[in-house]
C-alpha cells in the first residue's frame, strides 16, 4: 500500500513539473534541461510502475498461497468430520443393538421373576404343609430363637466387658494409689502414754512430793496425770493416756522446777499458765499446719486443728495423720486430674470433729462436717468430710479420694500400732468366730488380721452354701468384732480323691 502511494506521488510530481516547464519560456539549454527532466520523470514513472507491478504480483501470490492453505485446512476438517460422522453412525447402530438386547433381557427377567414368585409360593405352601406352621408362626418362632440367642450372646459380651473394665479400673486405681504413696514419704510419730521431765538434782524429788505428799497429790488432782517419782536418777515420769493433760502437766512441772518454789498455790498458778500457754501453742500448731499446706483457714478451725496434735488413734498422731491425708489426697487428685486444692482442704479437715467429739455427741465425721460448714467451707469439702467414714453416701470423686487417702495414711506400715497382747487376742477372736460356724473345718488369720481364710467341709457345704457362708462370716465380723480397716474373708472348698496303683 505504501508503494502505491509513493508511485502516485511520483507521477503527480512529474506531471506538475512538465506542466510548469511547459508554461515557462525556454531557451535552448533550458529545453535540454527540461527534456532531460522529462526523460528522468519518464524513467522514474517506469520504475515506479514496475515496482508497483512487482508488489501487486507478490501480494497476489501471497493471497493465493493463503487461500490454498485455507482450502487444504478446510478439506482436512471436512475429512475429520466425515470420519467422526462415520464413527457416530457405527456407535448408534451398536447402541441400538444393545438396546434391543437389553429389552429382550428385561422381558426374560420379568418372565423369570414371575416364574420365581410362582415357585416360591408353591414352596412356601409345601413348607407350611410339612411344618404345620404358617409363615407368621414361623417368623415368630424364628424371632424368639434369635432373641434368645442374642440375649445369651450379649449377656456374655456385657459380662466380659464388665470384667475387663473392672480389671482395668483396679489396675489404674492401684497405679494411681501407688504413684501418690510413692510421691509422699512422711515420717511417723509414735505417741507414748508417758513423758519424762529431767531434774537438776535428786533433791527436787522431795520437793515435788512435798510434806506428807501434798504437792504431788495437788499436782495429780489439778492435772489428772499420774506423777511417778521412782528410782530413776534425776528424772520423774508423767503418765496419762490423755496427751493434752500430759502436756499441760509437763509444761507446769518444768516451770515449777525452773522456779524452784513448789507448793500447792504455786502448783495451781503454774498449771493455769501452762493451760494458757498450751492454748497458744495449739493455735500456732494449727496455723503452721495450714501454712505448710498453703491453705487459708478460719482462725477457729486453725485452733481446732492444733488440738489434734494432742489426739492419737492407735498410737498415730492425729495432726500428723491429717497433714499426711491432705498431701496424699492432693496427689491423688492430681493423678485423677481433679481439684487438688479442695482435696487438700478436705484431707486436712477430715478428722477435725475429733477435736471436739468428747464435747458433742455423734460421729466425728458428721461433727467435723458441721464445723466446716459453720466456718464457711465449700459444700463439696463439707460433704467429703462427712463421707470419709461413709456416715453419708459418697457423691463425688473428692469423697472417694478422701476415703482412700485416710485409709492409706492409717494402713501404711508403722503408722498405727497395738500392744502385742491385744494384737494376738484380736487374731484369736477372729479365728474363733470363723470356727463357730458348723460347716467350717479350719480358719487362719493372715496379713495382720486383714484377711481370714476359711476351710469348709466339702461334704457339709456346697459351692452355693460356701458363697453364703462367706457373706454370713463377714456380717458376723462386722457385728461382733472391733477392728481397724477392712477384713477380707476367703472361703475355700476343696474335694480331693486319692488312690494307689499297685
Amino acid at each position: 500500500m505504501i508503494g502505491y502511494i509513493g508511485l502516485g506521488v511520483g507521477i503527480i510530481a512529474a506531471v506538475a513539473l512538465g506542466y510548469l516547464l511547459g508554461r515557462i519560456p525556454r531557451t535552448k539549454k533550458e529545453e535540454e534541461i527540461i527534456a532531460a527532466a522529462q526523460e528522468e520523470a519518464e524513467q522514474l514513472k517506469r520504475e515506479k510502475l514496475l515496482e508497483a507491478r512487482q508488489q501487486i504480483q507478490e501480494m497476489r501470490e501471497e493471497l493465493e498461497e493463503r487461500a490454498k492453505r485455507r482450502e487444504e485446512e478446510l478439506a482436512r476438517m471436512e475429512e475429520r468430520i466425515l470420519r467422526r460422522e462415520d464413527r457416530l453412525g457405527k456407535k448408534s447402530t451398536y447402541l441400538e443393538k444393545i438396546e434391543d438386547s437389553l429389552r429382550a433381557d428385561e422381558e426374560e427377567l420379568e418372565r423369570l421373576k414371575k416364574e420365581g414368585e410362582r415357585l416360591l409360593a408353591e414352596e412356601k405352601a409345601q413348607l407350611e404343609r410339612i411344618a404345620g406352621w404358617t409363615e407368621k408362626e414361623a417368623q415368630e418362632h424364628l424371632l424368639k430363637l434369635v432373641e434368645t440367642e442374642s440375649q445369651r450372646f450379649f449377656s456374655r459380651k456385657v459380662e466380659e466387658v464388665e470384667r475387663r473394665a473392672k480389671e482395668e479400673a483396679q489396675q489404674r486405681a492401684a497405679r494411681i494409689i501407688a504413684t501418690a504413696v510413692q510421691r509422699y514419704a512422711g515420717e511417723y510419730i509414735e505417741e507414748n502414754a508417758v513423758s519424762s521431765v529431767p531434774l537438776p538434782s535428786e533433791e527436787f524429788k522431795g520437793r515435788i512430793i512435798g510434806r506428807e505428799g501434798r504437792n504431788i497429790k495437788t499436782f495429780e488432782a489439778l492435772t489428772g496425770v499420774e506423777l511417778l517419782v521412782d528410782d530413776t536418777p534425776e528424772m520423774v515420769v508423767l503418765s496419762s493416756f490423755h496427751p493434752l493433760r500430759r502436756e499441760i502437766a509437763r509444761l507446769a512441772l518444768t516451770r515449777l522446777i525452773e522456779d524452784g518454789r513448789i507448793h500447792p498455790a504455786q502448783i495451781e498458778e503454774k498449771i493455769q499458765r501452762a493451760k494458757a500457754r498450751l492454748a497458744d501453742q495449739i493455735r500456732e500448731e494449727g496455723r503452721k499446719a495450714a501454712f505448710d499446706l498453703g491453705i487459708d483457714l478460719h482462725p477457729e478451725l486453725s485452733a481446732l486443728l492444733g488440738r489434734l496434735k494432742y489426739r492419737t488413734s492407735y498410737g498415730q498422731n492425729q495432726l500428723a495423720h491429717s497433714i499426711e491425708v491432705a498431701w496424699i489426697a492432693k496427689m491423688l487428685a492430681e493423678e485423677l486430674r481433679t481439684d487438688p486444692l479442695s482435696a487438700k482442704r478436705a484431707g486436712l479437715l477430715h478428722d477435725i470433729g475429733k477435736a471436739v467429739d468428747h464435747e458433742v455427741e455423734g460421729p466425728h465425721a458428721l461433727i467435723g462436717a458441721d464445723l466446716a460448714r459453720r466456718y464457711g467451707e465449700k459444700p463439696v469439702v463439707v460433704h467429703a468430710i462427712a463421707a470419709h467414714h461413709e456416715d453419708v453416701d459418697p457423691e463425688s470423686v473428692l469423697d472417694v479420694i478422701i476415703q482412700a487417702a485416710d485409709t492409706l495414711s492409717a494402713a501404711r506400715p508403722g503408722a498405727r500400732h497395738e500392744t502385742f497382747e491385744r494384737y494376738i487376742q484380736r487374731l484369736k477372736d477372729l479365728e474363733a468366730l470363723c470356727r463357730s460356724f458348723p460347716a467350717v473345718q479350719e480358719a487362719y488369720a493372715l496379713q495382720a488380721g486383714r484377711e481370714v481364710r476359711v476351710m469348709v467341709h466339702p461334704d457339709r457345704a456346697s459351692d452355693e452354701v460356701a458363697a453364703k457362708l462367706a457373706y454370713d462370716i463377714a456380717r458376723a465380723i462386722e457385728e461382733e468384732l472391733n477392728y481397724p480397716g477392712e477384713i477380707k474373708v476367703n472361703v475355700i472348698r476343696q474335694t480331693q480323691f486319692t488312690q494307689s496303683a499297685k
